[in-house]
């Protein structure tokens, strides 16, 4: 049995992470703090930029309690330093006397070099292509080994799952329960469909959650910050939340980022198949994880708009927008 990282309630998960439980955690990583401490843009972790006297601040996460294993966080750990490693721009944690993860107050923690850049346009060619190496070059790493602990993306845990999570609460509008249920019924088995039609699908270590506000882009290119959500899964799933606009201006986006990406790695074509129900699967996930996190004080605050009928209209709305979308032909290039 894998240890699980818990140390407060699901209720209160960061009740005693003060300011100065965050320079004391600093501190006993062996930084002298000048008191100085910055909350960074963060909601399923705590994650903070720490000053340092007399030399450049750091930043350090503070895991949610309880939400992954030991066994998981350094497997993380040593995938990002295994890219780092390899001079793929990942922001690796640094080495404690040897250690990635440490632990102040019940809290596990990682101690991270801090890093600036900017919000990823992707609008030309060449940044699209320059994205698309860098991805390359990443899944041509994680496909070389294979996670034992990290999650695995299925549509049993962001569908089904998820389904059962919002008709379990008292989240949707009595009046949007049955549509909510047919249509996630009828997705479920529309996206099992099609994962069955591109099998067997080859499931790599990826980043997971790979949109443009986990990239940051400085003159020397993107890089991603840390791998909190990596996973074993196609590489596609790292490479379709890069594209927006309509299927002609997504077709043409993802033709330049695989010109860049095949430069590395090899694309399966067949992974295009399920780009729509990618889609479909974090739709789902995306309402049940803020009915999940609903009691951490942060997401109220954060996200107020969530559970409202207005919501939960839109929400059903868009589901049936994609539902329409996966009888579309995929995209080819």
């Amino acid at each position: 049995m894998e240890q699980m990282l818990a140390s407060e309630t699901d209720e209160t998960p960061y009740s005693r992470l003060t300011p100065d439980t965050v320079i004391a955690a600093v501190e006993q990583a062996g930084f002298r703090s000048d008191q100085r401490v910055l909350a960074l843009n963060s909601y399923e972790n705590r994650v903070y930029q720490v000053g340092i006297e007399e030399g450049t601040p750091v930043v350090v996460k503070f895991y949610r309690p309880g939400r992954w294993t030991r066994d998981a966080i350094l497997e993380e750990h040593a995938f990002a330093l295994e890219l780092a490693a390899a001079e793929i721009p990942v922001i690796a944690p640094l080495l404690i006397g040897g250690e990635s993860l440490l632990t102040h107050a019940g809290y596990p923690f990682a101690v991270y070099p801090r890093r600036g850049g900017r919000w990823p346009d992707l609008d030309t060619h060449d940044d699209r292509m320059w994205m698309g190496r860098f991805l390359g070059r990443m899944h041509k790493i994680g496909g070389s080994k294979r996670f034992e602990h990290r999650p695995i993306l299925d549509t049993e845990a962001l569908a089904v799952r998820s389904a059962e999570t919002v008709l379990g609460g008292e989240w949707l509008p009595e009046y949007q329960v049955d549509r909510y249920r047919a249509l996630a019924e009828e997705l479920i088995t529309r996206i099992e469909a099609a994962f069955a039609a591109a099998a067997p699908l080859r499931r790599i270590r990826i980043h997971g959650d790979c949109h443009r506000g986990n990239i940051l882009w400085t003159d020397s290119g993107p890089h991603f910050v840390d791998l909190d959500d990596c996973m074993s899964g196609p590489a596609v799933q790292d490479l379709w939340m890069l594209l927006a606009g309509n299927r002609e201006e997504m077709r043409a986006q993802l033709r330049d980022v695989l010109e860049g990406y095949e430069q590395f790695a090899e694309f399966d074509r067949v992974e295009l198949g399920i780009i729509e129900p990618l889609r479909a699967l974090r739709m789902m996930h995306y309402a049940a994880w803020l009915a999940r996190r609903w009691h951490d004080p942060a997401f109220p605050r954060a996200f107020p708009w969530f559970g409202t009928p207005r919501y939960w209209d839109e929400h059903v709305g868009q589901l049936q927008e994609q539902l329409e979308a996966l009888e579309q032909p995929p995209l080819r290039v």
